[in-house]
Formats: structure tokens, sequence, C-alpha cells
């Protein structure tokens, strides 16, 4: 008994990606790495799969998304029940979050002013829901695996074409459903993920096969499919994007 718990110590990390608590390592942590690189790669995919492509445009919306997703919207998702279980005071989780939101929205602001006044409706769409999601507001409304697929998936892609093209073609539409499907797939694995570090006590029990052949089930084998799973399809993300953004180079 003492031997699985000791191998399941590790385990009591909020997340997989979670480094050790404490100073910068900390700040890590809140990024949530692997899946901020994922939603960022829709950016990049999006812009990808514009007619034309505007490099400079490009970069200004991963660093809009960057800003409110990566930073902004961690922040008051640790704000709002320290999940994550960080040691940033909440002082400084929100003065993150309005200075990183309050950035991404004056690049898209600026974006609007050079591009077109049609990017003010994604700049306010993206405000709303990084508070109404991570927030919770209206009862957790939008706190729901569609929204996030919308919010996180087809909205960085749509948002990044449209910053690109200045218009909507049917690629764009075919791109935004399956960032919506893939971040779908991300809610599904996570979700569970999640309840198990961070809700379940005990796990117990034991697999047999036709073989005879027998396998302890504990919370290291509940999680480990689902968080290699996940690790691999953030690779895969990155990976995409990139090739993507070269094959227009």
């Amino acid at each position: 008994m003492r031997s699985e718990r000791a191998a399941d110590e590790p385990l009591q990390r909020p997340a997989f990606y979670a480094l050790e608590l404490g100073s910068w390592r900390d700040y890590v942590t809140l990024l949530h790495p692997p899946y901020t690189l994922w939603h960022l790669s829709y950016v990049v995919l999006g812009a990808a799969l514009a007619p034309t492509l505007h490099y400079d445009r490009l970069a200004a919306t991963l660093l809009a998304f960057f800003l409110a997703v990566g930073i902004a919207a961690h922040a008051l998702d640790e704000l709002n029940g320290r999940p994550l279980r960080t040691r940033i005071s909440s002082p400084v989780l929100a003065l993150l979050a309005a200075v990183s939101l309050g950035g991404a929205i004056g690049l898209g602001v600026l974006g609007a002013v050079e591009v077109s006044f049609w990017l003010l409706a994604f700049v306010v769409f993206g405000a709303f829901i990084v508070l109404a999601y991570n927030l919770e507001w209206f009862g957790g409304l939008f706190h729901s695996d569609a929204w996030f697929a919308l919010a996180w998936g087809a909205f960085p892609l749509l948002t990044a074409y449209w910053a690109t093209a200045e218009r909507f073609e049917p690629a764009a539409a075919v791109g935004a459903l399956a960032a919506f499907f893939l971040s779908l797939a991300q809610r599904t694995l996570s979700s569970r993920v999640r309840a198990i570090r961070r809700r379940a006590s005990t796990i117990e029990g034991e697999v047999t096969y036709e073989d005879g052949g027998k396998e302890r089930i504990n919370r290291r084998w509940a999680l480990a499919v689902d968080e290699r799973a996940l690790t691999v399809l953030a690779g895969a993300l990155v990976a995409l994007s990139g090739a993507a953004l070269l094959a227009r180079a």
C-alpha cells in the first residue's frame, strides 16, 4: 500500500504540465503551455488558409490571442477557484488579467483602424467570452463544452482568417469546423483528467484479460492514455500549423 501511494504522489499535481509550486514556476504553469500553444496553432492555421498571407497581421493576431487566452483567460480562471493551486496573489492575477486583456483589445482596435472596422466585432466578442467563460457569468451559461470549442477553437481560426483576408470563404468555415471538433475532443479528454487529478480520492480495481493477465487500476492508469493523447494532439497541432505556414512561404 505504501509503494502505491508513493507512486501516486506526482499525480497530486493539478495538471500534468504543472511545475513544482512557487516562484517563476507558478507563472509558467499559469500559461497552461501545451493548451496555449494548441490554441495559438488555430491562429496560424486560420492565417495560412487565407488566400493571401500577411505576416505582420499574423504576428499581431498571435500576440493578441496570447495575451487574451494565454495570460488573461488563465489568470481569471486561476482567480476563480484556484484550480492550479498557484501561490500567485489574487491582486497580481487580477492585474495580469486586466493588463493582458487590455493589451489584446488595444491590438484589436489598432487592427480595426489599419485593416477593417469589422474587426471590432471580433474584439468585442473575444473580450466578452474571456470574461464570461472564465468567470462563469450568467450561472456558467458560457462555461460549457460547446462554448469552449467555439471560443478557443473556431473563433481564433476565424479571426486570423478575417484579419488576413478581410472576408470569409468556404475554407474558413471548414477550418473553423475542424478547430471546433478538435477543441471539443480536447475538452472531453481534459475534463476527465481534471476530475481525476483534482477531485478523485481513490481509484482501485483490476483488469483481467482473456489470456489471464491482470493489470491494477489506479490513478496513474486512469490518466495515462488521456494525458498522452492531449500531449500528442497539442504537438500535432503545433506541427500542423507550422507546416501550413511553411507551405505558404
